[in-house]
């Protein structure tokens, strides 16, 4: 594999992850508010919607690569 091809498994490989932790952020959004903690409800639905941005970058990256 060369440089450019492990790149592009990296990158879609980061891209996943962060998916995954983009979700767990909203899950976690979700059930904080429902607890009646709004304050951090509001800071982890940020980290979720932050998070969603990078996946973006991550997609230009990965039409880059």
């Amino acid at each position: 594999m060369n440089e450019r091809e492990k790149l592009r498994h990296l990158l879609h490989h980061w891209r996943e992850h962060n998916q995954e932790h983009a979700e767990v952020y909203g899950e976690w959004a979700e059930k904080v508010s429902a607890s009646g903690n709004r304050e951090l409800s509001k800071i982890l639905s940020k980290l979720h919607h932050e998070t969603e941005k990078l996946n973006e970058l991550f997609e230009k990256a990965l039409k880059l690569a």
